[in-house]
């Protein structure tokens, strides 16, 4: 195995000398590596990882783009990681050995990460043995603060994997009439509990006839486009209603976009990136998803469909690219 042999620091002695990580060393290339446990930093906590989601976000990373270079560092692109705390720093007081919790890092494909405290957010008990990424349930907890959904709303969400089934749920709580997009069959099944109008994406103007239908012409007060691809952004300019709001929650990476900013202009519609960025959000985000969980509103057991060994993380990426029917999101279970 390759050695990354990382830079010593200066307060505990680490538990264990070494653990892997997973490198990224060419496009579709996974090398099992070997790192010297990190001794700790006086805020850091050293979190033996029990999981961590895969997003979106990693296909272009793992299929290889022009503008990445290779091999990735040790762990990336892993950034929906969660464990059992092993060691604090020395001025760490308010996490404890023991304790579950979410963090936010990138690099999470590792058996052990040394974070800052700052970056954690503690799983409560009534959790225990709950998978939880708390990075995605957070983000979806934040979409749905920044759609400012109200009653009585028609809301349209598209596309129904991990994002788009929690924000169905969300947005029906909120008394809004809901509206569920999705070419795939097995996540409109999924969505028929919640959503008052499951609708497949086969037909770009069937839709816009449907939806007009729906909303005797008006269109959607909201729409929020959960893809990441073109024909969704467009498809939602057209459904979108005057003074609505279109959230972006799609994390669009592949190329650049096109908009009807005609459109845009005439409805005068409000456009919000749904994508935070202060870890104060991403953080306030997940405590709000584990009260979401402990309530019973969400259910993590259904919106995690597939779960992969650490060894199997090219089957992962390659299953997570291709989004069969029945993937919802799929997270890597540590041993």
């Amino acid at each position: 195995m390759t050695k990354y042999q990382q830079q010593d620091s200066v307060l505990t002695r680490p538990t264990t000398d070494t653990y892997q990580a997973a490198v990224i060393n060419n496009p579709k290339s996974i090398e099992y590596v070997e790192l010297t446990t990190p001794q700790l930093e006086k805020d850091q906590l050293l979190v033996k990882m029990e999981g961590v989601g895969l997003c979106a976000s990693n296909i272009p990373v793992w299929e290889g783009r022009e503008w990445f270079d290779y091999p990735m560092e040790p762990g990336t692109p892993g950034h929906e990681g969660w464990g059992v705390i092993e060691q604090t720093g020395s001025e760490v007081s308010h996490f404890k050995p023991g304790q579950r919790v979410a963090i936010l890092q990138g690099n999470a494909f590792a058996e052990y990460v040394a974070v800052p405290a700052s970056d954690c957010v503690l799983i409560p008990e009534q959790l225990a043995g709950v998978p939880f990424p708390g990075e995605p349930f957070g983000c979806m907890m934040n979409i749905a603060e920044r759609a400012d959904i109200r009653e009585g709303q028609t809301v349209a969400i598209i596309g129904l994997g991990f994002l788009g089934l929690g924000l169905v749920k969300l947005a029906k709580e909120k008394g809004a009439r809901v509206l569920a997009l999705s070419r795939r069959d097995s996540s409109l099944e999924m969505a028929a509990d919640d959503a008052d109008r499951c609708i497949k994406m086969d037909d770009h103007y069937k839709i816009i006839e449907t939806i007009q239908q729906l909303t005797d012409g008006k269109g959607c007060d909201r729409v929020i486009e959960c893809t990441g691809k073109q024909w969704p952004l467009d498809l939602g300019t057209e459904i979108i209603g005057y003074y609505g709001k279109f959230i972006i929650a799609g994390y669009h990476q592949d190329d650049l976009r096109k908009v009807n900013m005609q459109q845009w202009n005439w409805k005068a519609i409000d456009v919000i990136n749904a994508h935070e960025r202060d870890p104060e959000k991403y953080k306030s985000g997940i405590r709000h998803a584990i009260k979401a969980i402990e309530e019973g509103r969400l259910d993590p057991h259904k919106l995690l469909t597939h779960q992969f060994d650490f060894n199997e993380l090219p089957e992962a990426f390659n299953l997570l690219a291709d989004c069969p029917e029945g993937f919802i999101k799929g997270y890597i279970k540590f041993k």
